[in-house]
């Protein structure tokens, strides 16, 4: 049998023609397109179709699909019950988990599992992972959720559920790109879950639970909620130098920088970095991107270490507005679409995903010792 390697690392376990990641050169693109392409052109809507039917959709198409997303996105009554049942301090990736989980009850395709509908419900809970994370936060804070408007795109909309408010083209633009970013990237912990899960052929509730599950692990979601966490324990911009050179000093990690992927710059921070100017320009207030800067170089100039997609993110989202402890559930919004889509590409060609161990422990038969003598 092969030896095998911590964390599965550099070990190919199955084919796929969604992502592609070249970690030496910087490079990821959806579906073959160029993630710079998409993030300066596209929108998440049209991703969300790349990533599903493999093509990017033209016109008609597009506007089909936006349709449909749309309309998708209510929530049956007693699962926003159940949401303003749970106790104001829940963690909202908890909610998130618990909430989609039953989703599955009241789903009208829930004992069906062809493709179609299972594209139905692809569409659906794209729309209501977004409203779940909106009424959740509301609901913690006393407020009554807001119906969603299918007027607005999938990132405006998400916005006005969460704040009350329709956003203006410049953070609308920013959270549409933000999504975008993070809709896939391969074989990560939580698309692998999802995989492993629908390969039992469950149903799709059931394999998106997992992939939530996965993403609330602190070595996978949740990085940018610490880098968050960081620059406000700095505070202030002349802080962050020495408060950086003493944390290397004492070999503590600094969230948001190095990537088990990427051995260059990672292509997404490339567009969160110039987001966040942008945004912290337009508010007036640019200190949390100036100490930003501050950190990135030292910490390149000192351990060779690139920003990668979660430094920037995370004042992305605070300049939006958006609660800490949110970041990683707006992460599973935007990631949905690639769970959804490495769901219905393992279900197009399915075997069980069943791995072999490497075995560690005693190979010949030791005697079962009674329990008076052991």
């Amino acid at each position: 049998m092969v030896s095998s390697k911590a964390g599965l690392e550099d070990v190919v376990v199955a084919s796929s023609s969604i992502c592609y990641i070249d970690g030496k050169k910087g490079i990821l693109s959806y579906r073959g397109i160029d993630i710079h392409d998409l993030a300066e052109k596209s929108n998440f809507e049209e991703v969300c179709y790349l990533l599903w039917f493999g093509t990017l959709p033209k016109e008609q198409e597009l506007a089909d699909i936006r349709e449909k997303m749309a309309l998708s996105r209510s929530l049956p009554e007693p699962v926003i019950d159940l949401i303003k049942s749970f106790p104001s301090d829940s963690p909202p990736m908890e909610v998130l988990r618990t909430a989609v989980s039953a989703l599955s009850l009241y789903d009208p395709d829930s004992a069906a599992n062809d493709l179609e509908a299972n594209l139905r419900k692809t569409y659906r809970l794209t729309g209501q992972v977004a409203s779940i994370v909106a009424t959740a936060d509301r609901a913690r804070k006393g407020l009554d959720p807001i119906n969603p408007d299918p007027t607005l795109s999938h990132a405006a909309n998400f916005v006005y559920m969460l704040t009350g408010d329709k956003p203006d083209e410049t953070a609308e633009k920013a959270l549409d790109v933000a999504l975008i970013l993070h809709a896939d990237h391969e074989f990560n912990a939580s698309t692998f879950a999802a995989r492993v899960t629908i390969a039992t052929l469950t149903d799709i509730h059931s394999a998106i639970t997992s992939a939530i599950g996965t993403l609330k692990g602190p070595l996978h979601g949740g990085a940018n909620q610490e880098v968050m966490r960081m620059l406000n324990e700095i505070g202030e911009i002349e802080k962050a130098t020495p408060y950086i050179k003493d944390a290397l000093a004492r070999k503590i990690k600094i969230s948001g920088f190095g990537h088990r992927v990427y051995r260059t710059e990672d292509p997404r921070a490339t567009h969160l970095r110039r987001m966040s100017g942008d945004l912290c320009a337009s508010s007036g207030n640019t200190k949390w991107y100036e100490m930003s800067r501050v950190i990135e170089q030292l910490v390149n100039e000192e351990k060779n270490l690139n920003a990668n997609v979660d430094f920037y993110s995370a004042t992305v989202y605070h300049n939006l507005k958006i609660e800490v402890d949110l970041f990683t559930p707006i992460f599973a919004v935007s990631r949905m679409s690639g769970w959804t889509a490495h769901i219905l590409e393992q279900l197009n060609n399915n075997r069980l995903i069943r791995p072999r161990s490497e075995y560690t422990g005693p190979t010949h038969p030791d005697p079962y010792i009674e329990m008076n003598e052991r």
